[in-house]
C-alpha cells in the first residue's frame, strides 16, 4: 500500500445516465423542488463530511443538460462516454481520467438513491477502509418479506465462510431443498444492496474485461467479478435502504416523504 502524503484516498462516485426507458431525463427529474442527482449529491456529501477522512464526490454523467443544472448547482460532475454499458465502467473513465492512485478506493453510488441512508454509507466507507487488502466489497441486509425471494429485481447473494459473495441471483438462493418454498427461514437469506467500493485497480481491470457468461444471463455485473476470481466483501447491514427512484410513482413516494420530512429545500 502507499504511504506519505500518497497514502489511499476514498473518491465516491455518482453515476448519472440521460436516457431512461421509464424515466426519460431521470437524473433531472425533480423531488420537492431539488433535481434528484442534486439531492443524491447533497446527501452522500453530508455523510462523507461527517467522516474523518480523506474523501471527494463526483457525478459521472453522459449529457451536457445533466452538466448544466449540476454546474447551477454547484455540484462537480465529469462528462463522460454515453456509450458506457454500466455506472461501473463511467466509474472506471472518471478514475483514469482524473489520475487517481492504484490503491485509492472508490466507492460507487447509484444516482437514484436519494434517501440513503447517510449512517449506511458512512459504516461502509469505514468498513472498506478497516481492510488494507480489500479489492472490491458491497452491502448486503436480510431478507425480511417472502415475496422478495421470488421477485427477480430483488437480487440475492450467499456468503462463503470468509466474508465474500459466493454468488448473486435473481432467483431465490441458497435452495432450501427439503423444506416446502412456503416455509423457508428468512434468516436464511440476504438480498444485495447495490453500493460498491473498488480498488482503483480492480474497477480498471474489470471495465476493460468482457461480459462473462454469468453476467450475460442474470444481467448482474458483479458476477463478473466473480467470473475473474476477485474477492467481492460483503458488509451486512441490519436493514434495507428505502427503494430507489424507478417510477413515477417512486417519484411521488420520495418527494412526499421529503416534504414530510422538511427536506423539500434541502
Amino acid at each position: 500500500m502507499t504511504s506519505g502524503n500518497d497514502r489511499p484516498r476514498v473518491h465516491v462516485v455518482i453515476p448519472a445516465r440521460y436516457g431512461s426507458t421509464r424515466l426519460p431525463a431521470k437524473p433531472l427529474i425533480e423531488l420537492a423542488g431539488v433535481p434528484m442527482i442534486v439531492r443524491v449529491y447533497r446527501r452522500v456529501r453530508a455523510a462523507l463530511d461527517a467522516l474523518d477522512a480523506d474523501t471527494n464526490v463526483i457525478v459521472a454523467i453522459d449529457d451536457e443538460r445533466i452538466a448544466a443544472v449540476l454546474d447551477a448547482y454547484n455540484v462537480p460532475a465529469l462528462l463522460t462516454d454515453p456509450e458506457h454499458r454500466s455506472g461501473t465502467d463511467r466509474s472506471a473513465e472518471v478514475a483514469e481520467r482524473l489520475g487517481w492512485h492504484a490503491d485509492d478506493l472508490i466507492v460507487n453510488v447509484q444516482g437514484d438513491e436519494p434517501l440513503l441512508p447517510s449512517a449506511l454509507l458512512t459504516a461502509f466507507i469505514a468498513f472498506c477502509n478497516d481492510d488494507p487488502q480489500l479489492r472490491m466489497a458491497t452491502v448486503a441486509a436480510l431478507v425480511t418479506d417472502a415475496a422478495h425471494l421470488h421477485d427477480p429485481n430483488i437480487v440475492k447473494l450467499v456468503v462463503n465462510a470468509a466474508g465474500d459473495a459466493a454468488l448473486f441471483s435473481r432467483s431465490p438462493i441458497p435452495f432450501c431443498r427439503d423444506v416446502p418454498t412456503g416455509q423457508w427461514p428468512l434468516p436464511a437469506f440476504l438480498r444485495h444492496i447495490g453500493i460498491y467500493a473498488y480498488r482503483r485497480s480492480v474497477i480498471g481491470t474489470l471495465a476493460q474485461e468482457p461480459m462473462c457468461e454469468l453476467e450475460q444471463r442474470e444481467k448482474l455485473e458483479q458476477l463478473r467479478a466473480i467470473w475473474l476470481g476477485i474477492p467481492i466483501k460483503v458488509m451486512t447491514w441490519p436493514e434495507a435502504p428505502p427503494h430507489g427512484v424507478d417510477t413515477w410513482d417512486d417519484v411521488k413516494r420520495v418527494s412526499d416523504f421529503l416534504i414530510a420530512s422538511n427536506g423539500a429545500c434541502s
